[in-house]
């Protein structure tokens, strides 16, 4: 009896997760997108789904002949074969030939009436646990009105009751996007959508609209077409995951730095990194980066904005060789392409490191590339909310950097996130003694006081390097600062 109820798997990686478990059986449910959205390849993966239970399936399809699902099935890997089958349902040859149709009679009838029979005939033949019927546009198009429409939609419905088949039908919205008939009918509705941004690929979603008796996860969720099938992200909920660990204080290689953070960075704690280009950020984040790697925990670097062998080249030279701790497993480095990424995707990718890595110390380098994989700025906002949140319940400790427009003078963020930070962390430049020089503050700091002064830092072959607090100067911050005595903490630095 359990093994009856148990749910009928999607076969769908995601999927399932945002049905809490499946598709209840013996019930009828509608896949609904236009063109291009992966109707065909989600239901080929519920009936291969079902071949490897044992549970033998039926493709019925009225839109694409059997040896185009074939080939479709073949890009990815995929073989129809037992217990699964297809069954192409063509129109009769006495429908084809024009010599032959009804004139008096409606053509319609005979061929709506034609269509119904032969699919129950081929239930009768093959007896499938799983029913796939692709698509509803054609059945809806025979039916020429709505009422006739949902009266066959209903004895459809009523026979598969009876077989006890768990049945998908596809509906692909080119003969009337408008008609919500069979969203009354069916037991649950999983509607499929594609976005054509202003540049780079089509992003694809999914959203299930209904489903009876059951919770399921609401709101759009990323999914991707690829080789293998399709990939869904179910949408994050940090308030779902919660882990136990002890809120320690993770202290630097520096001094200086660790004064200025008012002893270290706290574990499963958030910390912003902001300013200009070319003030350090990247370098800056990767220390954590490493220091946690001799600590003996594993990092990841999730890099946006520059090529990883630039990268690699450039760490070295400042001390840090981050290939070698890549090649040992304890550092994982990969660069995202933004044109390519939903941002779902890319929460996924932050989840597999942290669940299954176990990741502790997380690097985004940088948000002005996250943002790029955003529709829209509120949404960026509500992502890396989600996003950080989950990763200080799991007792990871993330750094982020923000590349600030301009150089001096008034500096703005593309994207104001440094309410979600814990820790903000502000670099800047400044101008003194007719030398360009770098500064670092620490802005907020959740956790524990914080010293609020201003130290200089210079970038060198042993990476960041900080000087006394700048005591003598003010204005600092505005890129020009004015020099109300002699800084020794300057001079300190220059020696």
């Amino acid at each position: 009896m359990e093994e009856i109820q148990k749910k009928a798997s999607t076969g769908v990686e995601g999927l399932d997760d945002i049905l809490s478990g499946g598709l209840q059986r013996g019930r009828l449910y509608l896949v609904e997108g236009s063109p291009g959205t992966g109707k065909t390849t989600i239901a080929s993966q519920f009936l291969l789904a079902g071949a490897e239970a044992g549970e033998r399936g039926l493709y019925i399809t009225l839109s694409e002949t059997e040896e185009e699902l074939r080939e479709s099935a073949a890009s990815h890997g995929w073989k129809f074969e037992e217990p699964n089958a297809i069954f192409e349902l063509v129109p009769p040859e006495s429908l084809l030939d024009e010599d032959q149709q009804q004139s008096l009679l409606y053509s319609s009838d005979l061929e709506l009436g034609e269509t119904t029979k032969r699919i129950f005939e081929a239930i009768e033949k093959h007896k499938p646990i799983r029913v796939v019927i692709d698509s509803l546009s054609e059945i809806r198009l025979l039916a020429q009105s709505s009422l006739r429409y949902r009266r066959q939609v209903l004895s459809l419905k009523h026979y598969f009751s009876r077989t006890g088949a768990t049945v998908v039908m596809l509906d692909d919205l080119t003969s009337d996007s408008h008609d919500k008939t069979v969203h009354s009918v069916a037991h649950g509705v999983i509607r499929l959508d594609e976005l054509a941004p202003d540049y780079g690929a089509e992003r694809r979603r999914l959203r299930v609209l209904k489903y009876r008796g059951q919770n399921f996860r609401g709101g759009y969720h990323d999914l991707i077409i690829k080789t293998g099938g399709v990939q869904v992200f179910p949408r994050l909920v940090s308030a779902e995951h919660r882990s136990k660990f002890k809120r320690e204080t993770l202290k630097s290689n520096s001094t200086e730095l660790n004064t200025l953070l008012g002893g270290g960075i706290e574990r499963g704690s958030s910390t912003l990194i902001l300013g200009p280009a070319g003030t350090g950020k990247s370098l800056l984040s990767l220390t954590f980066a490493v220091q946690a790697v001799e600590r003996g925990e594993k990092a990841a670097v999730f890099i946006f904005d520059e090529e990883i062998g630039l990268l690699f080249q450039r760490a070295k030279g400042l001390g840090l060789d981050l290939e070698q701790l890549q090649k040992s497993g304890n550092l994982l480095v990969e660069q995202v392409d933004a044109a390519e990424l939903a941002p779902g995707e890319f929460a996924h990718r932050v989840r597999v490191c942290v669940e299954q890595h176990k990741v502790r110390t997380v690097i985004v380098d940088s948000l002005n590339g996250y943002q790029a994989a955003m529709p829209e700025e509120k949404q960026l906002i509500l992502h890396m909310h989600e996003l950080l949140q989950f990763l200080n319940r799991q007792g990871a400790t993330t750094f982020l950097t923000v590349a600030q427009h301009g150089l001096v003078g008034d500096m703005r963020s593309p994207v104001d996130v440094t309410y979600l930070a814990d820790t903000v962390i502000l670099l800047r430049y400044f101008e003194a003694v007719g030398r360009v020089r770098r500064a670092i503050s620490v802005i907020k700091k959740r956790t524990s006081a914080h010293e609020d002064t201003i130290r200089e830092y210079r970038i060198g072959q042993k990476g960041i390097n900080l000087g006394e607090p700048l005591t003598n100067f003010q204005g600092v911050l505005r890129g020009v600062p004015e020099m109300v005595g002699i800084d020794k903490a300057l001079m300190d630095l220059e020696t």
